[in-house]
């Protein structure tokens, strides 16, 4: 049988970019927590739903922090700008730092803000749709990723912090080479010098943004969080709101784009419930496939000991597609996540407004979907401690978009082939041409 060693490095070739899944089978071979032998950065790799689900959850399980870094690399990691502000922020934090990070920003990100925020991103979507409009008839084709997936997030987050529309297109390269040294494939030394220039750059203008906000707030979360009482310092400040403008809208572009290549494949899917369905797309085609960890002390992790102070490689995307968990994992059915698989077709007649949009009516569309079931729910936002901030945001956008593409896009479909994302770390595309053709 091929270790658990060799089926790791063909994950992280051109054919596991490709098809991550088939590897994700052979590792399950091993179990759910397979241990890598050699002198590897990674000494287990876990698979399984339970035991991904455990490690996240686990509170004795950590963030690869600063500490950790120092421990394993010495302190010349605080001379590159990317690495001191990651290990800064409370994606990279563990214990009260963490939590004093997290407890200032979550604010924004409830539930309730979220559905208060609606309205004005399905005016965003609209407009967007107005452009792909435009750019359809005027050039027969339009790249979605870069005219739909891209702006759609990225001009919500931005609204939300208080990042000026118009700077967005400078925005964009920097964050994409910040996002280039996050991959685990990749990481050369001139892929770390580009990412640190692009961290200076993006951190001076925060400094100067929150310099701005300071003098003359506005209704923006910037604004929010200099007014706040916290001992949270400006420094600190910069390193979360750079980290947490990337974190919250990759993930989206990327269940943007997984999903429209799925309606655009299966015409079908169209008439689903949009919840389930994108519930579904976040299991099948996670836009995070993996994390890293690890733990100060031995955990037992499905009965493997996982040795401390070592990296642990969770799999989201395994998680995802475990058979122990979800039925006919490798299978795209939204109707595992009505409340009840035998009145799918019932629900999806009851909802079909959802891909058609009865009259434009986004929120009458969304409210005929059924709830979503407890049970197992996709990984795809993580769990415990550092589960995503973004995570309700991120499926508004997607609920919201999708109906509405749908209904004035009728006739929407592929021009060429995708392009896959060149990236192990994030499963998506990076174009994705589209042009239209007459309805049926």
């Amino acid at each position: 049988m091929t270790t658990a060693a060799q089926v790791l490095q063909g994950l992280f070739s051109a054919e596991g970019l490709e098809d991550p899944y088939r590897y994700y089978t052979e590792l399950r071979r091993h179990g759910p927590v397979s241990l890598i032998g050699g002198s590897g950065p990674y000494a287990a790799v876990v698979t399984g739903y339970d035991a991904v689900n455990q490690v996240l959850r686990d509170p004795r399980v950590r963030v690869t922090d600063d500490a950790f870094t120092d421990s394993h690399g010495g302190a010349a990691w605080r001379e590159h700008p990317l690495l001191a502000a990651l290990n800064n922020s409370m994606m990279y934090s563990n214990g009260e730092r963490h939590v004093r990070a997290r407890r200032l920003f979550q604010q924004v990100f409830t539930p309730r803000r979220v559905q208060e925020l609606e309205p004005a991103m399905v005016a965003q979507i609209s407009a967007l749709i107005d452009g792909l409009e435009a750019r359809l008839a005027a050039e027969g084709e339009v790249d979605f990723m870069a005219e739909f997936a891209y702006l759609l997030p990225s001009s919500v987050v931005a609204a939300l912090l208080g990042i000026p529309a118009e700077d967005l297109v400078w925005f964009r390269p920097r964050v994409q080479r910040i996002n280039e040294f996050l991959d685990v494939t990749g990481k050369t030394a001139e892929v770390l010098r580009r990412a640190d220039e692009a961290t200076v750059e993006l951190s001076n203008y925060y400094r100067r943004l929150i310099a701005v906000r300071r003098a003359e707030p506005a209704d923006d979360l910037i604004s929010r969080l200099v007014a706040e009482d916290s001992d949270v310092s400006d420094e600190e400040l910069v390193c979360n709101l750079l980290v947490l403008f990337n974190a919250s809208f990759v993930t989206t572009i990327h269940l943007l784009g997984n999903g429209l290549s799925l309606l655009l494949a299966h015409p079908e899917l169209r008439s689903c419930p949009v919840e389930p369905f994108v519930e579904e797309v976040l299991r099948y085609e996670s836009p995070v496939q993996f994390v890293a960890r690890y733990a100060e002390d031995v955990i037992e992790v499905a009965g493997t000991t996982i040795p401390p102070k070592e990296v642990v490689l969770v799999m989201l995307g395994a998680a995802n597609r475990d058979p122990e968990s979800f039925s006919d994992a490798d299978r795209f059915e939204p109707a595992r996540f009505l409340p009840d698989p035998k009145t799918h077709t019932a629900e999806r007649r009851a909802a079909v407004g959802v891909a058609r949009g009865a009259g434009g009516d986004a929120d009458r569309g969304r409210a005929a979907s059924p709830p979503i079931p407890t049970g197992a729910r996709p990984l795809s936002f993580g769990a415990g401690p550092h589960f995503c901030l973004g995570a309700a945001l991120a499926r508004a956008e997607a609920q919201l978009a999708f109906p509405l593409l749908m209904e004035r896009l009728p006739g929407l479909r592929a021009a060429r082939a995708p392009v896959r994302y060149p990236q192990q770390f994030l499963r998506g595309y990076e174009s994705m041409p589209v042009e239209v053709c007459d309805a049926p």
